[in-house]
């Protein structure tokens, strides 16, 4: 990959995204320009990939072809506005901030600027994010498949439109809490049947990750396969039925739906 690719942030969510690029092999270290306020950050991946660390959120704009923006939502704009002079019209500018749309970004940019909404979500920590693109219409296909391929070094993408972002962060972007909280009581359940605490978070994420990929790999809907899980008159069934008394998906499905109207909220902001 001819492209040089430029981070201005590096908290959790960006230095994953750059960890699995650099693991990935796909860009080598000189091609990647970095600035974090933090500049020992910067510091130790030039020491370990060569990777440029730069002065300032400026230098890394004006020398990239893709600009990574890992920033907080409420620093955007200042970061923007402080970059939007030495941006390229070629450069893709690319934005990980939640709620922010790309007509703020492009106010602040330029509407005839190349720009990309991504919205990561934890696991990309681990290599194993679900990705949602959104691009503008500058984004040509060429361009959209190179961002794929960057993203798809920490797991999973899709594209998906604009005013299905807030349902992106229900499903996916916030999900992974409510995964946790299902995890940990899980374990609890299992402490409670006399499970050591480490055995129990192993079993209960273990069975967690597993259903997970039986299902993306198999392809069957979730009700058929928590139906193989269903004995006739067995232990699980008698589970799903007291899930269901208290509400289980109801809960679940609120949950998600509470993430979508703040997201929107933010987004009015």
């Amino acid at each position: 990959m001819e492209q040089r690719i430029g981070f201005i942030g590096l908290g959790n969510m960006g230095n994953a995204i750059l960890q699995g690029i650099l693991a990935s092999n796909i860009v080598p270290g000189t091609q990647i320009y970095v600035y974090d306020p933090h500049i020992e950050k910067g510091q130790v991946l030039n020491q370990s990939y060569s990777i440029n660390n730069l002065a300032s959120a400026r230098d890394v704009a004006r020398e990239s072809d893709i600009v990574f923006l890992a920033v907080k939502p409420n620093i955007i704009v200042d970061v923007l506005a402080d970059i939007q002079k030495e941006l390229k019209k070629n450069t893709v500018v690319i934005s990980i901030a939640a709620g922010v749309t790309i007509k703020t970004i492009a106010k602040n940019v330029g509407y005839e600027q190349k720009i990309v909404r991504v919205m990561p979500n934890t696991p990309a920590l681990v290599n194993a994010a679900m990705c949602s693109i959104t691009p503008n219409t500058e984004v040509t296909d060429e361009e959209l498949a190179i961002i794929q391929r960057l993203l798809n070094c920490i797991g999973e993408t899709e594209v998906v439109p604009e005013d299905l972002i807030d349902a992106v962060i229900g499903a996916s972007g916030s999900s992974p809490a409510f995964v946790f909280m299902f995890i940990e009581a899980l374990a609890d359940g299992a402490v409670k049947g006399g499970l050591s605490r480490k055995q129990a978070y192993k079993f209960a994420a273990q069975a967690v990750l597993g259903s997970a990929k039986l299902l993306l790999e198999t392809g069957k809907h979730p009700g058929e396969l928590k139906d193989m899980v269903c004995s006739p008159a067995g232990t699980t069934i008698e589970g799903v039925q007291l899930l269901e008394a208290k509400g289980f998906r109801s809960a679940v499905i609120d949950a998600v739906e509470a993430t979508i109207k703040k997201s929107q909220m933010i987004a009015k902001d």
